[in-house]
């Protein structure tokens, strides 16, 4: 039975969850993968009747196409695998044209799904959200075809090629990739490049061939993971999780940030490993999302979900008003350093937002929880 624990500062709960159930005491949920257990989901997406469900160590994506009445349901589809009981890469048999290597990122963009096929360095793109297991993808971004998966397709990097991408949005009318093992975000204008063109915008890299970390030096215009996206037409907010922070640029497209959370300024990358981490400090933020209301990001090291009331868009270590899965802000604790609850989080990893439903890939517990927020 899910109670409604009331983080800090906010009438939040958690009203479904999908996964294995935790055997007790100390002990993750059950890995095996079937129609509803999960190994290490990193990404999810709702639109609040629709679920997408990376269900990444088991290298797959899940759809439930209505909205899940009971915790614990079954997927209705699998893509990536023939069945529901497979798990490995490439569906476990090399087939590169309809498996997976860690996915992470998933969503619905102008009707299409696209899931973030991360370490076959592409992504995939159908038409539609499929009603069968095991389709193919209709289009492929970042490889020449269905079969390769060479990381910058064998090459240096360039505009139309990708390393490790693990997440995406659709922002101001551009089509964003956190490109994270290029260490840059590519945005392509007009939406979904699903004709193979070559990106229009580069951030976090001088040139499109470079790919060090943080473009050489730490600053306010340079990733060192970018990781995942969100925004609007005024504020491109990416979540660069190797430098502990959420960078803002105003507007989208614009090279330098003028927004740093998690951070004093753009040229501290500090980690704030076991101290008390208050409202002001990230550690390994994975994933941000947002709406008029609202920023959200999942702290995720710190295995805690920080909200800010409004958009934040200016300035360095605005602090976060609220928390989920935490006692209150100074904690940081897997599942609170206690036994895993139906409030807790451990690593998580992925968000989405639709309205007031949270949507919460919490990766170490091997399930996804949706909340309630104000």
């Amino acid at each position: 039975m899910i109670h409604a624990y009331r983080a800090q500062g906010t009438s939040a709960g958690p009203v479904r969850r999908l996964g294995a159930e935790a055997p007790g005491g100390l002990a993750l949920p059950d890995a095996s993968p079937t129609a509803s257990h999960m190994y290490s989901p990193r990404g999810v997406w709702t639109d609040g009747e629709r679920v997408v469900v990376a269900d990444s160590g088991n290298h797959r994506a899940l759809i439930w196409h209505t909205f899940p009445q009971e915790d614990g349901a079954e997927a209705d589809v699998v893509l990536g695998h023939g069945d529901f009981l497979s798990e490995g890469p490439a569906a476990g048999s090399g087939d590169t044209r309809r498996g997976m290597y860690l996915p992470t990122g998933v969503g619905v963009v102008d009707g299409h799904l696209v899931v973030a096929d991360a370490w076959h360095h592409r992504l995939l793109v159908w038409d539609g959200v499929p009603d069968q297991s095991f389709l193919p993808p209709d289009h492929i971004i970042g490889q020449a075809d269905a079969t390769a998966v060479e990381p910058n397709r064998g090459g240096d990097p360039d505009l139309d090629t990708l390393y490790w991408p693990f997440g995406f949005a659709l922002v101001a009318g551009v089509f964003w990739v956190a490109d994270t093992g290029n260490r840059r975000v590519l945005g392509w204008r007009g939406g979904l490049p699903l004709d193979g063109r070559a990106a229009d915008i580069l951030l976090g890299q001088a040139d499109p061939a470079a790919r060090e970390d943080n473009s050489g030096e730490l600053g306010d215009a340079t990733f060192r993971w970018p990781h995942a996206l969100c925004g609007d037409d005024r504020t491109l907010y990416v979540a660069d999780a190797g430098d502990h922070r959420v960078l803002g640029f105003s507007p989208p497209g614009s090279p330098n940030a003028e927004l740093v959370l998690g951070q004093q300024s753009a040229d501290i990358a500090d980690e704030f490993k076991n101290r008390p981490q208050g409202p002001h400090r990230l550690r390994f933020p994975y994933a941000v999302v947002g709406d008029e209301k609202r920023l959200i990001v999942a702290d995720t090291s710190n295995n805690r979900v920080l909200l800010w009331h409004g958009l934040p868009r200016h300035g360095a270590g605005v602090p976060a008003d609220t928390v989920l899965g935490q006692a209150d802000l100074d904690a940081n604790g897997e599942n609170r350093w206690d036994a895993v609850a139906d409030d807790s989080l451990c690593w998580p990893y992925g968000l989405s937002l639709a309205g007031d439903l949270l949507a919460v890939a919490d990766s170490g517990n091997n399930r996804v929880v949706f909340w309630q927020v104000d």
